[in-house]
């Protein structure tokens, strides 16, 4: 890569200087920023296709893509080959995040058959790369995935199908944790609801409550797996009725009282006026942990690459300053097939791991005091005057300690990997 434009240890030194007289510890954040892990999604790279043998990769379910830059990845070992290009430029403890359509087999395996061996490639690829491996079923993009439902499906031979899915990747799951050494993380979100308000709305979230019960009930002796449940205020084709609305989401959690069932937040899951960053206080104050998914909303669940935005900050900055960022699963959820998908990733991740670092190199405990003393405006000019202090100095000097390309560097690298790669695809 290029040299950067400027002197990058000269900056770190400057800006250290700055955050001293404020008592913030750059060195620590910046390994704080290093170690706290970041679940990369593997959709990205193909438009949520999925690697199943099958003629009509269409997707179902409300989910939505658009674009078509050319390069997509067209397998499994295209996908990997590009996430291994993109992690050249994130810096920063990295999980893969993978769907159960991300199966690879000799032949169609049914949804509810999968097994282990069947992403062994994905195991192998995360123990080269001393990652973890996450999971989520594949409740969309399938015949048995309908307006019917899934898991709040009425048809029992529907409905029970989708929970032997469940079943099946809680069990995946358990096996990613054996041989990576990492705990799983599994999302379990159906894309089940109605276009119209029903006449009936209790009996399908009775029968999702049944679902999830019956998976969590068959697979008891699972370890070292962590569920999130993920809700959702609307889909394409469920823009009236979410079974999985936020309210059952969160009442399913804390009713289940189980440590290794959380809730999952995705920011673009909630109404235009609300904000993730203001429920994680409510989430934290009755349970240990979540998992949070990072995304750019705009308009409704589009999905955009994550930006270094007011809201993605917010985030970050309530994290850190409850001190619950270790207890936080971070992980991002985002396809753009409009530009270049290597640059997606890395442009997304980065500005992720940007908001964490920028969380950290805060006077959080000055202005905990100065609240608790009743010194709002005091309150009030620390938090604006850290919106101008200089933390992408010290963002350059880990980005070129970890050697991940400071500044623009990395953008030539993927243009060139395009040229080189993707163009022949």
């Amino acid at each position: 890569m290029v040299k950067p434009m400027y002197d990058v240890k000269k900056g770190y030194e400057l800006a250290k200087e700055f955050y001293a007289r404020y008592g913030i510890d750059v060195d620590s954040a910046i390994k704080t920023v290093d170690e706290t892990p970041i679940s990369m999604h593997c959709w990205q790279g193909d438009d949520v296709g999925g690697t199943e043998i099958k003629e009509d990769k269409s997707l179902t379910g409300g989910i939505q893509t658009t674009g078509n830059y050319p390069g997509k990845a067209q397998n499994g070992e295209q996908l990997r080959q590009d996430i291994s290009e993109a992690l050249k430029y994130i810096p920063g403890k990295i999980k893969i995040n993978i769907h159960a359509n991300y199966i690879e087999a000799d032949t169609y395996i049914e949804r509810d058959s999968i097994k282990p061996e069947h992403y062994d490639k994905w195991v192998d690829f995360a123990v080269e790369n001393g990652m973890g491996l996450d999971f989520n079923p594949t409740y969309f993009a399938h015949p048995l995935s309908t307006d019917k439902g899934t898991l709040s499906c009425a048809d029992e031979n529907i409905r029970s199908f989708w929970v032997r899915h469940g079943i099946a990747c809680r069990r995946i799951g358990e096996y990613f944790a054996k041989k990576t050494g990492f705990p799983c993380v599994i999302n379990h979100w159906t894309p089940d609801g109605d276009k119209e308000f029903p006449v009936d709305a209790l009996s399908p979230r009775m029968r999702l409550k049944k679902s999830y019960d019956e998976i969590f009930e068959a697979t008891k002796d699972v370890e070292n797996v962590i569920d999130g449940i993920e809700s959702k205020v609307f889909g394409i084709g469920a823009e009236s009725y979410t079974v999985g609305s936020h309210e059952f989401c969160m009442g399913y959690v804390m009713k289940a009282n189980k440590d290794h069932i959380i809730a999952t937040l995705d920011n673009g899951h909630y109404h235009p006026t609300e904000t993730v960053s203001n429920k994680l206080s409510g989430i934290f104050t009755f349970s240990d942990s979540v998992l949070l998914h990072v995304t750019r909303a705009i308009r409704w669940d589009s999905d955009h690459v994550v930006g270094l935005e007011d809201e993605t900050k917010a985030i970050f900055e309530e994290l850190v300053r409850m001190g619950k960022l270790d207890k936080t699963y971070v992980a991002t959820d985002f396809f753009d097939a409009s530009i270049n998908r290597i640059a997606a990733w890395v442009i997304g991740i980065r500005n992720t791991r940007k908001a964490m670092l920028a969380a950290l190199l805060q006077p959080n405990d000055k202005m905990k005091q100065l609240e608790l003393e009743g010194d709002v405006t005091a309150r009030l000019a620390y938090k604006e005057e850290f919106k101008a202090a200089p933390f992408a100095l010290v963002w350059d000097y880990y980005c070129e300690q970890t050697n991940k390309g400071v500044g623009l560097q990395w953008l030539s690298e993927v243009q060139k990997y395009e040229k080189e790669v993707l163009s022949k695809r």
